[in-house]
């Protein structure tokens, strides 16, 4: 049994029959203990200057051209659920952290590690869900790989890691660095989707009943954004640790704070619903098809206008403020009081992406 108790800036993790320093699930969610791990060991041991920007995508220059790489690995349980299945899933993820970076995607790569007993019914739905998503975004899986490892108890222990190549849109500058105090927040949509669609599955509800995912590539905001590109400071897409994590993420990289409103965060009615069952806040899971933007005071209508001529972006919504601060992030709620949002510390669900 674990015992996890935590402040903004320490969490403390002790076993009540010795302390151990191993890996948990925890250290997969994407918040305190996921951070803590790289900041303990990877990022030492593997510094650089591309990793210390912490970006969704490495930002780097060949021969005068700006070119974003990201890379991202898929394990969720289960395989297919409503809204999309873990092929589709691999492709957004990787597609949408480009484009987040704002690069146009142009090569994909893949690798499988399937679990011996895997059906290969099964893997071709998956392998056939990939296949359809890229081809959709005129985008090409170039290279890959494949490895069978013993499948234990679970046959659905199927791990897939794509990564893809960008080139930045030359009127790009998105970077924490940049964010201002007074600059605004935006959402382009519902939050929690995907994560409440993840924890409907694992409890059985029947798929007519349950959230769907928000799972879909976001290489539609490159052309609908455009003219506002030099009004965006920056863009993320809010998956694992969701809207609250990634907002902290970023308010720490810019050195402010963030102030959002509970009213103005449109959270589905099937999500709302999960949640209020399962006691999970909605701000922590994760959301596979929508972004984060801050933009520049005074821009934030244009650009929220432009975002909801798109049919996935009808909830789009401003949703609060950058103010001065040292990285912290603050709900402004319907009652009128206001609390602090700390970074996830613990799983609220395991394996969502």
């Amino acid at each position: 049994m674990l015992l996890i108790t935590c402040t903004e800036e320490v969490i403390k993790i002790k076993q009540l029959d010795g302390e151990q320093d191993i890996i948990m699930m925890s250290h997969g969610d994407g918040g305190l203990l996921t951070h803590q791990l790289l900041k303990e060991t990877f990022f030492p041991l593997l510094h650089n200057e591309w990793l210390k920007k912490q970006g969704d995508a490495a930002l780097l220059e060949l021969h005068g051209e700006r070119l974003a790489l990201s890379t991202d690995s898929f394990v969720v349980s289960p395989l297919f659920f409503p809204g999309g299945d873990i092929g589709k899933l691999a492709i957004c993820g990787t597609v949408n952290d480009l484009v987040v970076s704002g690069a146009k995607p142009l090569w994909l790569t893949v690798g499988f590690i399937l679990p011996e007993g895997l059906s290969k019914e099964k893997l071709h739905a998956v392998v056939r869900s990939m296949a359809e998503t890229a081809r959709g975004l005129d985008l090409p899986i170039v290279a890959g790989d494949t490895k069978v490892v013993e499948g234990g108890s679970d046959q659905e222990n199927l791990f897939i890691n794509t990564t893809g190549i960008g080139l930045i849109c030359p009127e790009t500058n998105f970077d924490p660095e940049n964010i201002q105090p007074s600059d605004k927040i935006i959402v382009s949509g519902s939050i929690g989707d995907h994560g409440a669609a993840i924890m409907a599955s694992r409890l059985g509800m029947a798929p007519d009943e349950a959230p769907a995912s928000d799972c879909a590539p976001l290489i539609y905001l490159l052309e609908l954004l455009k003219p506002f590109f030099s009004s965006i400071k920056a863009m993320r897409d809010p998956t694992r640790g969701g809207l609250a994590t990634t907002l902290i993420e970023l308010a720490s990289a810019a050195k402010v704070d963030c102030v959002i409103e509970e009213q103005k965060i449109f959270v589905n009615d099937r999500v709302r619903a999960i949640t209020d069952i399962t006691g999970v806040d909605p701000y922590y899971l994760a959301s596979e098809g929508r972004a984060i933007l801050i933009v520049e005071d005074g821009a934030e209508k244009d650009v929220l206008a432009a975002l909801q001529k798109h049919p996935l972006c009808d909830k789009a919504s401003i949703i609060g403020e950058v103010k001065p601060g040292n990285g912290r992030l603050f709900l402004r709620t319907v009652l009128g009081g206001t609390r602090a949002l700390h970074m996830l510390a613990g799983t609220p669900l395991p394996r969502i992406c």
